[in-house]
């Protein structure tokens, strides 16, 4: 490093054509610049610079040495000044994982004005619902549904989505009795299994709060698989709103206990660090509040049946 920095002053020596205003610019004093000069013609075993008492001529091997020095500020600069843009501007790639469902429905509307509005800016999706190494894959934002497990990955809030268990109405119509969450176990449940997430379920009603065993023979880590499956009357499942808010509105699927509520669902931005995020992620963060803040539930009920 101390051999970068006297290349740097002796360009700096060359462009101002004198030490002393080399030394001005660098905010360093005359003996100091005439120092690096000296030991970086130590260190190379070559005279750079003719010294006289009136001016300071390079010598041959200065010449071309110079020219390396200049290239190599010019480098640094353009490397600075893509960090610069890199902060202030959305550009470069932006590599997000999502839930299959969410990227499904949700990312390509959320972003849509952001990549409109920079057309510098490239976008790559992974959607899964298996959870993947945000360091290993390189991913510059997360999106995660639901329960967070405790890590060293910074989470923001996005919102709060309500959650129901639902069900087709021929299937609940197998199920008359059905009134407390105890009766539940009777029912066949499909379990969706992302690491982490436990098998049961805590519903309340006003006060009152009731944890029950949700298990069944068909399990998957895809939302969308278990919205199919109820769909044909195979059981029932834990359904985000914003998903099925048509299927709701046409009786397709049912609430099972709809006088007891599930806890809400956090929807989070995940990123692998809090501080000096990119232009690029800080838009679509924005975006993406921006996005479901006007995705409310009533609303989403409201154009689901006038749709």
């Amino acid at each position: 490093m101390d051999q970068l920095r006297r290349m740097a002053v002796f360009a700096r020596v060359v462009e101002c054509g004198s030490m002393s205003a080399a030394a001005r610019e660098l905010e360093m004093t005359t003996s100091v610049v005439s120092q690096q000069i000296r030991a970086l013609e130590q260190r190379t075993g070559v005279t750079l610079l003719h010294r006289s008492t009136r001016r300071l001529t390079l010598s041959e091997a200065g010449v071309g040495f110079y020219q390396g020095c200049a290239e190599m500020l010019a480098a640094a600069a353009r490397a600075e000044q893509r960090l610069a843009e890199l902060r202030d501007a959305p550009l470069g790639e932006l590599r997000i994982a999502a839930p299959a469902s969410f990227a499904g429905e949700h990312l390509a509307v959320a972003l849509a004005d952001l990549m409109r509005a920079h057309p510098r800016l490239q976008l790559r999706i992974f959607a899964g619902d298996e959870r993947i190494d945000l360091i290993e894959a390189r991913i510059d934002l997360a999106i995660r549904v639901g329960r967070l497990a405790d890590s060293s990955l910074v989470a923001r809030p996005l919102a709060q989505w309500p959650e129901h268990l639902c069900a087709a109405p021929a299937y609940l119509a197998q199920f008359p009795a059905l009134r407390e969450p105890e009766d539940l176990a009777k029912m066949e449940g499909l379990v969706l299994t992302p690491l982490g997430e436990p098998q049961t379920v805590e519903l309340s009603r006003g006060a009152e709060t009731r944890r029950v065993r949700f298990a069944g023979r068909i399990a998957s880590n895809n939302q969308q698989a278990l919205l199919q499956f109820t769909r044909q009357g195979l059981g029932m499942s834990r359904q985000v709103e914003t998903d099925v808010a048509a299927d709701l509105a046409s009786g397709r699927i049912m609430r099972v206990l709809p006088e007891w509520s599930l806890a809400p669902v956090g929807v989070w931005a995940i990123t692998p660090q809090r501080e000096s995020q990119p232009a690029k992620v800080r838009h679509a963060i924005e975006a993406l509040r921006h996005y479901l803040a006007g995705r409310s539930p009533g609303a989403l009920l409201a154009s689901a049946a006038g749709a």
